[in-house]
């Protein structure tokens, strides 16, 4: 039997991934208080709660607006990793 595991908590990659926006971006949505906190899951590694993060998601107003036709391509120089 295969069991799927939903997982309870994201790293910072993750979750930034998740909400697609740049770990920097992601922190200073947190440091603003517009983002959940991580929670302390031992004395080094924080992670944010999944259920938090998704409520979080829910929660943003809807755009009226489509996405731009370049939405979810990176930059030549990014894509060079510079």
């Amino acid at each position: 039997m295969i069991v799927s595991v939903k997982p309870a908590y994201l790293d910072r990659e993750q979750t930034a991934a998740f909400v697609a926006v740049s770990e920097s971006t992601l922190l200073s949505l947190v440091r603003q208080g517009e983002f959940p906190k991580p929670r302390q899951l031992s004395k080094q590694r924080t992670a944010w709660l999944l259920r938090e993060v998704e409520e979080w998601c829910e929660g943003r107003p809807v755009s009226g607006l489509p996405p731009p036709p370049n939405a979810g391509q990176r930059r030549a120089n990014q894509a060079a990793g510079h």
